[in-house]
């Protein structure tokens, strides 16, 4: 399934001091523009990478070594004073250092910006000022962080400097009595947005005869795997847990976006950075997840993945499992049949299920391949 872009603007409040630092770029279609003063901001950029690959940018004030909080803050507040009274004079605005953004690599945008005196940090104000044109008909969604100060104007002035963005219906507010639970306020809201997913592979998941596919999400460990299995498919034995899940070693680290799931039959998750994990039942834990097994229920799944060990083949395509590995056409090793005497369920290739069988078509049922002579 595909979703829309959307632009992201996360609104943060300063608490405590912190030194600059430099955040580490990421690829994607995903790019994170913030502001931080004491480094809180730069916290949630933090977290917030954990769970979407993404561009990252810092928005620096020219003149460097400002004290915003001294003299009773009076050089903040006088710069959000000389924004309130002529907001459309570019003067009004602080001198930023210049950036070189192409806004069109980008489906989905995200900023990061302090709360000041109730409205948007001065530098990141500037910022959309300078650059809120190429930001036009991108989806905006907002997470307003505070002290405890309301945000109805910081959602105004990302209204105002983006007045041609389609905005979330819902902005998500991080302040002191939630902060704690930060991590899991990004979890669930990203979820709810009509974010770009930029996972476009299909997940081909060998199992004996049968190959199934999943719809794999976009975070950072699902970018990785997919770079890994770009190289070559991997294989790993898996073994029965709980009575709920197959679970093996993959043999590499990946990085993880972990977060508190109940799962289903059907999901894969990512368990301790190195193991995948396939449900054919349900259960609770902090994993990192995958992605789907696509067109299967319950009962199929365990009949496919059977009792005891088995050999689980990743790829990025059903011509690289390994049965087929040197050979692009399906294999023709297969029991023929003229008739199908079982009710049991069939599926292609790639693990579709099928209700109508054409004349020579090869199908999976039970396990084995078949050709369907009738």
């Amino acid at each position: 399934m595909r979703y829309f872009p959307f632009l992201l603007i996360l609104v943060l409040c300063a608490c405590c001091s912190r030194n600059n630092e430099v955040y580490a770029e990421q690829t994607g279609r995903t790019l994170v523009a913030y502001y931080s003063y004491t480094g809180n901001v730069r916290s949630i950029v933090d977290e917030l990478t954990k769970q979407i690959s993404a561009d990252v940018v810092e928005i620096k004030p020219a003149e460097e070594g400002l004290k915003y909080e001294e003299n009773n803050y009076a050089i903040g507040s006088a710069l959000i004073s000389a924004i309130r009274q002529n907001p459309n004079n570019a003067e009004s605005y602080p001198a930023i250092k210049p950036l070189d953004i192409d806004f069109e690599k980008y489906d989905n945008i995200v900023i990061a910006t302090p709360l000041w005196w109730s409205n948007m940090a001065a530098p990141m104000q500037t910022f959309l000022f300078e650059n809120g044109k190429g930001m036009d008909g991108k989806n905006i969604g907002l997470i307003v962080s505070s002290a405890s100060s309301g945000i109805q104007s910081v959602v105004a002035d990302a209204e105002r400097l983006i007045p041609n963005g389609d905005f979330s219906d819902e902005p998500l507010w991080i302040n002191n009595s939630n902060r704690n639970q930060m991590p899991t306020l990004l979890s669930n809201w990203i979820k709810t947005l009509n974010f770009s997913n930029n996972m476009d592979e299909k997940l081909y998941i060998t199992i004996g005869n049968t190959t199934l596919t999943a719809t794999m999400v976009d975070n950072v460990a699902t970018q990785a795997l997919a770079t890994a299995l770009k190289e070559s498919p991997i294989s790993y034995e898996a073994t029965d847990y709980g009575n709920f899940e197959k679970v093996g070693p993959l043999g590499r680290s990946l990085p993880t976006a972990n977060e508190q799931t109940t799962t289903q039959a059907g999901d894969i998750v990512l368990y301790n950075g190195n193991q995948i994990v396939i449900f054919y039942g349900s259960n609770s834990w902090s994993y990192t997840r995958i992605g789907k097994i696509d067109n299967v229920t319950q009962s199929e799944l365990q009949t496919i993945l059977g009792e005891g060990n088995c050999t689980i083949t990743l790829s990025l395509s059903v011509e690289n499992t390994t049965e087929n590995q040197g050979n692009n056409e399906p294999s023709t090793d297969i029991p023929t049949i003229k008739n199908n005497d079982s009710n049991s369920p069939k599926y292609d290739l790639q693990g579709r299920r099928i209700d109508t069988l054409e004349k020579g078509q090869i199908y999976i049922q039970n396990g084995e391949k078949r050709l369907n002579l009738n």
